[in-house]
């Protein structure tokens, strides 16, 4: 490491993929010369426990606030002013010359074998990069600095997750009257202009059958309050209420898993329907726009992925189908004739299930404890889990959700025991299928999303949950809600937690703050004209939760 001609560089899966440092596949790799010791895995450094340890400090060491202030001198060297000249020769940063960049015209030179050997050496030397800047790269902000801008911002919004002990919750009642909210989103990408400049986006709520599009602006200094919350007028009134059309099956739990909204806010995709379709409802009409059977049975669950363009099914007949969205401009208008694949695989009922396009993976959960990972592009199968459990009853997986390395995670139940106690657990497991630990659960789960290293969890007990995705333990403890919790979202900037109750509340969590920028009322100009908009204040409607112990 100390030799300046031997340059070492780390490879990208030091930083994603700890798998390259085992021997899985058990390869006779031979002994060492003087204690003749069975050359295995990688010996790791004591810091490390494991490989996903190792990966995951090497990661952050890769986030660390000491690389941040440093950044800009690597820039400095290998794309930058010290790259070449007597900046480099005082930087000891001066390579072999035919790794620069226009340091040798290999197409003008006609001898072939003084070609070849400068080929060999470019090949065997590697090639430094084009130099892209003459002046030294400014220092990168600081964590503090970056906060303390974002502070004076007009428009920021401070990050829950990285906020944690200050977190409080606020009510908005008056959506619905002792129905429950079982899904409560406000979707990733909605359509904006010029025009339409700090305007409320939507906020799409599901009470059982009727649907409601309300306004939501989260906090920034021109909003006086901790958020602002326009109520559709539409969900209170009989005559201009907008439904889900099609009744639902008999018998069957209307839960947050049979509805997913579209990224632009246009279209609600609904299963659960008696006649095993997957419908396909206009938000802004309220009208029926599709209607797809495919499923010989009812279909059970649904997903969206992050790009909004492929959407999951999970049916009672235990089968998965990929549907593509229908793109037309880039507004999505509803759901392909066909489904791309349908996955097999399961011998009981699709529980849950969940989509990454950019991983190209699938993950589905079933009432016969497995859950099983297929990709999209060719619905190939990769591999099935299997949830550890000592019970003998019967295992299934209710709940379950990928992160966006591809970390993931499982709920599972125990069907027919009757105490709390050991019937829930969250299992981990790598992008690769690998058992990366479990955590016995007090409550049951009823909602669970992850988002970055955490993972938020709300329960039928009216507990919200958040926990460190890489160790399953608590970050906090849990927030009292009260009453049994049926849905919960994080909104895209991470501001704040929607959390739909049994008695039709909807609690919005989020970072407090100070009284006075809470203070007064709202008005700011939508489409051009001023309009006084009724929202709905923090300071007048904070929710009592009762830490957990």
């Amino acid at each position: 490491m100390d030799n300046p001609n031997d340059v070492k560089e780390l490879i990208p899966e030091f930083f994603y993929f700890p798998e390259f440092l085992e021997n899985q596949n058990k390869f006779n790799l031979g002994h060492l010369q003087i204690s003749k010791e069975v050359v295995n895995d990688v010996v790791l450094p004591k810091w490390a426990k494991s490989p996903e340890d190792f990966i995951f400090k090497h990661r952050k060491a890769l986030e660390s606030e000491y690389v941040s202030a440093h950044l800009h001198e690597w820039i400095d060297l290998i794309f930058g002013y010290k790259q070449r000249g007597p900046a480099a020769v005082e930087a000891l940063n001066v390579f072999y010359y035919c790794t620069y960049e226009g340091a040798v015209d290999l197409d003008a030179l006609t001898e072939e074998k003084e070609r070849k050997a400068l080929e060999g050496m470019i090949n065997n030397f590697g090639q430094t990069p084009c130099q892209l800047l003459k002046e030294p790269h400014p220092a990168r902000l600081s964590a503090e600095e970056v906060v303390q801008r974002q502070t004076k911002s007009d428009s920021s919004t401070l990050n829950l997750f990285q906020h944690l002990p200050e977190l409080k919750s606020f009510f908005v009642e008056g959506i619905s009257d002792g129905v429950p909210i079982v899904k409560a989103v406000v979707p990733r990408n909605q359509s904006r202009s010029f025009m339409s400049q700090g305007s409320p986006e939507m906020l799409v709520t599901s009470l059982n059958c009727i649907i409601g599009t309300h306004g939501w602006l989260p906090y920034d200094r021109n909003i006086s309050n901790y958020f602002t919350f326009i109520r559709d007028p539409t969900v209170t009134n009989p005559k201009t209420q907008r439904s889900i059309s099609g009744p639902f099956a008999p018998g069957l739990e209307i839960t947050s898993k049979l509805f997913v909204v579209s990224h632009d806010a246009k279209l609600l995709f609904s299963g659960g329907h008696w006649d095993n379709s997957i419908r396909v409802t206009s938000l802004t009409k309220g009208k029926l726009i599709g209607q797809h059977v495919r499923h010989m049975d009812i279909v059970t669950c649904l997903a969206i992925d992050f790009c909004g363009i492929h959407l999951i099914s999970g049916s009672r007949d235990t089968t998965c189908m990929i549907w593509q969205i229908v793109q037309q401009g880039g507004v999505p208008v509803g759901l392909a004739p066909k489904p791309l694949q349908i996955l097999y695989g399961h011998t009981d009922e699709v529980s849950s299930v969940s989509i990454s396009t950019e991983l190209d993976m699938v993950v589905s959960g079933a009432r016969d404890s497995t859950v099983i990972i297929h990709t999209i592009r060719k619905g190939q199968y990769m591999r099935t889990l299997r949830p550890p459990c000592e019970s003998s009853l019967l295992l299934t997986v209710p709940n379950l959700a990928v992160s966006w390395e591809g970390h993931i995670v499982v709920h599972t139940s125990i069907e027919g025991k009757t105490t709390l106690k050991d019937k829930n657990a969250l299992h981990l497991y790598s992008v690769n299928g690998k058992y990366l630990g479990s955590e016995s659960l007090k409550e049951e789960v009823s909602d669970m999303c992850v988002t970055g290293e955490y993972i938020v969890m709300g329960s039928l007990q009216g507990f919200l949950s958040i926990r460190d995705l890489y160790s399953l333990r608590l970050s906090i403890s849990p927030l009292a809600m009260r009453l049994p919790i049926h849905c919960i979202s994080v909104t895209k900037e991470h501001s704040h937690i929607l959390v739909g109750l049994e008695d039709g509340k909807l609690i919005v969590v989020g970072v407090g703050k100070p009284a006075e920028m809470r203070s007064g009322q709202l008005s700011r100009k939508l489409w051009g004209s001023s309009k006084r908009l009724s929202q709905i204040s923090s300071g007048e409607t904070e929710y009592n939760t009762q830490d957990s112990k």
